[in-house]
């Protein structure tokens, strides 16, 4: 017997229509994703997935693989949290792989030593102008200003002319590669400061990912930014007439997704000791596979960073199982566009479960 109580105009609430939260059934999905490896491994490998099986190992959980699952999505995850922002406002952006690309060139290049081993550094951009062994705050903040510059492009571009999110952020992706390949005619840069080293050490990235996350996960859930942004994504028209500011809200929330892929850009040079024209490519799509595997709905107004950061998990679960059972990268890029595809269908499926339910 259902318990419904009547309220005003007939309204009825039935406690049997209750649903769980969104990314409850996504992290279920990761769940079963672990015991399935975990259940392939122990038939066909006679190993572990998530467990220790070493004796000369302590610990019960296999902490290495553990590391390695959020340290591979940890950087496009950083990108994730502003693409996931950009959804919820009904938007796309197709820029921040290249913008992760033009940006970890030009801000490599601040961030150069002089010497190496004790001769000048072959690789140094502006060695002639002594603009080497710049403070780390230096490059940092070239990068955010690259990150923010893009956003403000993209974010304008789409207020003020009104064309689709998708060409716009199409002509930055372009754009922004190009600038990359022209930086230093597609050579890499190398050898940075020591202290701009130091952001991508260990598990520096995994921390930064998950402060931001927790950062924006607050923003959006108790700020007017965040409320702003579900109302836009769920009914612009609705949300103009109820006074806000749509043009400059859009154009704020692109930039923050510029300055969020400019960050992606200092972690993953920094990582890697360099800089190349070909960094970030693809990972645009990765970004949004994550949010809307994360429960991000593409018709906007609906989804959460918490959803986003376990659709990244998922994603380093898919990656780091495969490799487990020593498939080809081949098999895992092809398992990543069937998952995006059926995140959507299943996306489209709830939508319509929702209105025939309203």
């Amino acid at each position: 017997m259902s318990q419904t109580s009547h309220g005003v105009g007939g309204v009825s609430y039935d406690a049997k229509r209750r649903t769980w939260p969104a990314e409850f059934n996504v992290f279920l999905a990761l769940v079963i994703l672990v015991v399935i490896f975990e259940m392939i491994g122990r038939i066909f490998l006679g190993d572990s997935f998530l467990f220790n099986t070493r004796d000369n190992v302590a610990g019960i959980f296999n902490e290495a693989r553990l590391q390695i699952i959020i340290l591979q999505v940890s950087i496009v995850g950083i990108i994730a949290i502003g693409v996931t922002q950009v959804i919820i406002c009904g938007g796309i952006d197709l820029s921040s792989g290249s913008i992760v690309g033009a940006t970890a060139m030009i801000a490599m290049s601040f961030a150069q030593v002089a010497t190496v081993n004790g001769n000048p550094n072959p690789k140094a951009m502006f060695l002639a102008q002594g603009w080497t062994d710049l403070p780390v705050i230096v490059p940092v903040l070239v990068a955010i200003g690259c990150g923010l510059l893009a956003g403000l492009v993209n974010g304008s571009l789409i207020a003020y002319t009104r064309i689709p999110p998708f060409i716009a952020t199409l002509g930055m992706m372009v754009t922004a590669r190009g600038i990359a390949k022209w930086w230093s005619k597609g050579q890499p840069i190398s050898f940075p400061t020591e202290s701009f080293a130091g952001i991508g050490k260990g598990l520096m990235p995994v921390i930064i990912f998950l402060s931001l996350a927790v950062l924006f996960q607050l923003i959006m859930t108790y700020t007017r930014y965040g409320k702003h942004c579900y109302a836009i994504g769920s009914n612009e028209d609705a949300a103009r007439m109820s006074g806000i500011k749509i043009a400059n809200h859009k154009i704020l929330v692109y930039v923050i997704a510029g300055i969020l892929a400019a960050l992606a850009a200092i972690v993953l040079s920094s990582k890697n000791l360099t800089a190349q024209s070909g960094m970030g490519v693809m990972y645009e799509l990765d970004a949004i596979a994550m949010a809307v595997i994360g429960g991000v709905s593409l018709s906007g107004g609906r989804g959460s960073i918490v959803g986003t950061v376990i659709g990244s998990l998922i994603f380093g679960v898919i990656i780091s199982g495969f490799t487990f059972l020593r498939l080809d990268a081949y098999y895992q890029e092809m398992v990543k566009g069937v998952i995006i595809v059926g995140a959507v269908v299943l996306d489209q499926w709830r939508q319509r479960m929702r209105a025939l339910r309203a």
